[in-house]
């Protein structure tokens, strides 16, 4: 604030500058007010944050794992949040349909993603999807690190994953591996499999990772990388090779690794499912979805079903899952490339 000039003279009652430190402050206040009065439509939002139902999108077909987790999800959000959190299944190329509608719509916190690894770091690789995930898309918290399984159809003649990959050199592309989609981590990894083992494998992309797991069930195709195929090779509907993850998944505490067997220790990137919201939305609703969703997975109930369904849940905040992300979409990346898929 400049200084009055001297001349003497006093400022008037109708409007001219105050003047000494008291001025000062009387004009400090205004432009605090004022600044007050342009952020409320801000704080106000943030404060009367929900004040109606949330679309909880899941870019993958009902039955999905990503479908099961959304919903185990909803379910836990609801009652913290006090409304009615609904699961939208928006399923297309990858993922890439569902996360597209989420990073087109209002900024508010009411329109969310469920999303997997590979609708954010494999899709936007390999088409134009129509968001950038590390921009259009504002992290929340994660629901963990997912779980997978390597698994087979009964009738082919394998019984461990080595004995696959020589399979696979015997008889190049005869092997076929079913996933939930181009761009999925489902497809990523048989490609990854594939390329360590040195054998040719042919890639059926599904609707989702139900119809894929079934597509093995049938026969009709060989293999399935997915968490999905846990319940069928508990029925014996499917033999499991191997688990990938960050160690031995609970529920099958005696099947090894492919890291113990040797492969698939330098693949990029890792299975996640994590919440999202449009880019921009304020920090204050990020906050309040993050506080919601990491004590949900406190819950035991959640806690124990999300494991079911092959996720180890992990509270992190959402600068952690931003960090994640970056890192998967970069290093992912440039293994599309060397694979040729990109």
């Amino acid at each position: 604030m400049r200084p009055h000039a001297r001349t003497g003279r006093g400022c008037s009652a109708s409007g001219s500058r105050p003047r000494g430190a008291g001025g000062a402050r009387a004009m400090i206040a205004r432009r605090l007010l004022l600044g007050a009065s342009l952020a409320a439509p801000f704080v106000t939002r943030a404060q009367g944050f929900p004040d109606r139902p949330i679309r909880y999108v899941s870019p993958f077909p009902p039955g999905a794992t990503n479908d099961n987790v959304s919903r185990v999800m909803t379910r836990a959000l609801g009652p913290r949040l006090g409304v009615p959190v609904v699961v939208e299944n928006k399923a297309g190329a990858g993922g890439a349909v569902g996360a597209r509608l989420v990073a087109e719509a209002k900024p508010d916190g009411h329109t969310l993603l469920n999303a997997s690894a590979g609708n954010l770091t494999i899709a936007p690789h390999l088409s134009a999807v129509g968001y950038d995930p590390l921009r259009d898309l504002a992290p929340i918290a994660s629901a963990g690190e997912a779980y997978s399984l390597v698994a087979v159809h009964p009738s082919v003649p394998v019984q461990t994953l080595p004995e696959l990959i020589a399979l696979g050199r015997r008889r190049p592309g005869f092997l076929n591996y079913s996933s939930a989609g181009i761009g999925s981590a489902g497809h990523l990894r048989g490609a990854l499999l594939a390329d360590e083992g040195r054998f040719e494998a042919v890639h059926v992309p599904f609707p989702g990772s139900a119809p894929a797991a079934n597509s093995v069930v049938a026969g009709d195709c060989h293999l399935i990388i997915d968490p999905i195929a846990a319940p069928h090779v508990q029925s014996g509907r499917l033999r499991a090779l191997a688990t990938l993850g960050p160690d031995r998944w609970d529920a099958f505490p005696d099947l090894p690794t492919a890291g113990e067997l040797g492969i698939g220790r330098e693949w990029p990137g890792s299975g996640w499912f994590g919440l999202f919201a449009p880019g921009g939305t304020p920090e204050p609703v990020i906050a309040r979805l993050n506080r919601d969703f990491n004590d949900s997975l406190e819950e035991a109930e959640v806690a124990a079903a999300l494991r079911r369904f092959g996720l180890k849940p992990e509270p992190i905040s959402p600068a952690e899952l931003g960090r994640r992300v970056a890192a998967d979409h970069a290093a992912i990346g440039a293994a599309l490339r060397r694979l040729r898929i990109a």
